[in-house]
């Protein structure tokens, strides 16, 4: 019997799972309305966020023949999280009465980052499709604190450059297609994802001073540029595609 990828039966896709991720990011939102009423822009949100998200996992599975394991589970958990503080851009007078559990739901979410990658190391899960969730993931949790501190009044539109800059250079790639190759590891580039979260967490705390806030924003946006520059000038000095 042929065992190739192109051979390989399909998966069961993760209905259940995603599922009750729904019912959970459905179950935040409702005790919320305990707390202050949710504009109908926040609902709709939420609802387009997670059919997104869940559409991108099928899909995912799909193309990388893999299967959605223990890690993967954990990653859910956190997904709906930072789903969920996505959605409440919907009612930016929410952010403002809320802005300290918004701040430490917003810390949570930052802590349980790793926690996946642990079980999977444990349970010897570990696959390309849950490296590649785990990262967008991240890439969009900065986003979303990036929006969170624009509408805070924390920091102006600029500070979505930091959240944006990762989909910059994805687009890019799709015209300069030498920009898709592969990336050496590389501690510096996860210094300052590191950094970056760290920042933006420390940004959005109530009792931190604006100017300190813009400070160190400023600080960590030309440290992500610096990075990206680099990235892109290895890319293009060992492409193997550019003509």
């Amino acid at each position: 019997m042929d065992s190739s990828p192109a051979h390989r039966a399909p998966q069961p896709l993760p209905l259940a799972d995603l599922s009750l991720g729904a019912a959970a990011l459905a179950g935040l939102l409702l005790l919320t309305t305990r707390i202050a009423p949710l504009s109908p822009v926040t609902t709709i949100l939420a609802v387009a966020l997670y059919s997104g998200f869940a559409l991108a996992i099928v899909v995912g599975l799909g193309l990388s023949g893999g299967r959605f394991g223990p890690a993967d589970r954990v990653t859910l958990v956190r997904a709906v999280l930072v789903l969920f503080l996505a959605s409440l851009a919907g009612t930016p007078v929410l952010l403002q009465t809320l802005a300290w559990p918004y701040a430490l739901l917003c810390l949570l979410a930052l802590i349980m980052d790793g926690a996946d990658g642990y079980v999977a190391r444990r349970t010897n899960t570990a696959s390309p499709f849950g490296a590649r969730f785990d990262m967008e993931l991240d890439a969009f949790f900065i986003l979303v604190l990036c929006v969170a501190l624009m509408l805070l009044g924390k920091a102006g539109a600029w500070v979505l450059l930091i959240g944006l800059m990762r989909y910059g250079f994805v687009m890019a790639g799709m015209h300069w297609t030498w920009l898709n190759e592969p990336l050496p590891e590389s501690f510096r580039r996860k210094t300052i994802c590191v950094w970056q979260l760290v920042t933006l967490m420390v940004a959005l705390l109530p009792p931190v001073p604006d100017w300190f806030a813009h400070a160190t924003l400023i600080m960590a946006l030309v440290l992500l540029a610096a990075s990206f520059a680099l990235d892109i000038r290895y890319l293009y000095r060992h492409s193997t595609t550019r003509s």
